[in-house]
This record gives C-alpha cells, structure tokens and sequence, in this order.
C-alpha cells in the first residue's frame, strides 16, 4: 500500500493563506511541554505581527526563549478543503512607538473591517464594551513581529 502526501502549497498560496488569514496558534517552548495559544495576527507582505497581553505563561515563555512555531490554516467545517502553513522564527517585541502605533492601528482596521466581536478585546487586555480604536490609543499589549523564518511547511489537501 502506497502512503499518499499530501501536496506542498506555492509560495503564492500561501502568501494568499496569510494574507486572508487574521487567526494562528504560537507554539513556544514550554518548561516540558510546548505551550500553544491563539493569536490575532496582521501581515504586511513581508512580517507577521501579533498583539500579546502583558501577562500569562506566554510572557513567560517568551521571555525565556523567543523561538516559536506559528501556525496559520483554513479549513471547510467538512475538512473538504484545508491548507495550512507552519512557520519557525523568533518572536521580537517592537520597541519603536511610531511603528507599535501603526500595527496598532492595523489590529484596528482588521477588527472593523472583519466585525469581529467585541469579546476579542478582552484577549487583548481591554474591556469587551470598549470600542476597538482603544488599542490604538492605549498600550495594554505588546507587539511581537516574527522574524528569521528557517522552516515553513505549506500543505493543502489532494
């Protein structure tokens, strides 16, 4: 019996993936096993940048080593369809309050023009009935950008 593989995605596809895409899971190296949570995430063409609460094992983590797994997909509820790309890089917290204030501002766009609830506002450190342009304003997050991609697995289904 034949093993099928499932076939690698190119690099426009997953480009696309990423690009439509706004929700990943992080896998960071935990004390003996790997951590995982989701993210928000937007992309600039070349960066994705995340939104962090300043709080929880996942500061932890971070803090002890900024080496990550991301983990972008989409999938139909049957599984009919699905691609998915996995990335390893490191996480980086941007410094610069000039370029924070504009993936800030990004997370805000994407909120809006998505309609997400707001509940996804308590994930990022602020009230739910607050409205999104908050995160704009306030500094209740840090901003992580991936960086140094060394492996990036990008598959899809036959």
């Amino acid at each position: 019996m034949e093993i099928v593989k499932i076939p690698r995605m190119e690099k426009k596809e997953y480009d696309q993936l990423i690009e439509e895409g706004y929700i990943s899971r992080i896998a960071f190296q935990g004390e003996k096993y790997p951590y995982i949570a989701p993210f928000l995430y937007v992309f600039d063409g070349k960066f994705l940048y995340f939104l962090s609460t300043k709080y929880g094992k996942k500061i932890e983590y971070f803090r002890k080593s900024p080496y990550v797994s991301v983990e972008v997909e989409r999938y139909t509820s049957d599984l009919s369809c699905y691609t998915f790309v996995t990335m390893q890089g490191r996480l980086e917290e941007v410094e610069d309050s000039i370029e924070k204030k504009l993936i800030r501002e990004r997370f805000v766009d994407l909120i809006t023009e998505k309609h997400l609830s707001g509940n996804i506002l308590g994930a990022l450190g602020h009230s739910p009935d607050d409205p999104p342009e908050v995160i704009a304003r306030e500094e209740r997050s840090l901003v992580w950008r991936l960086t140094g991609v060394k492996d990036l697995v990008a598959l899809k289904n036959l």
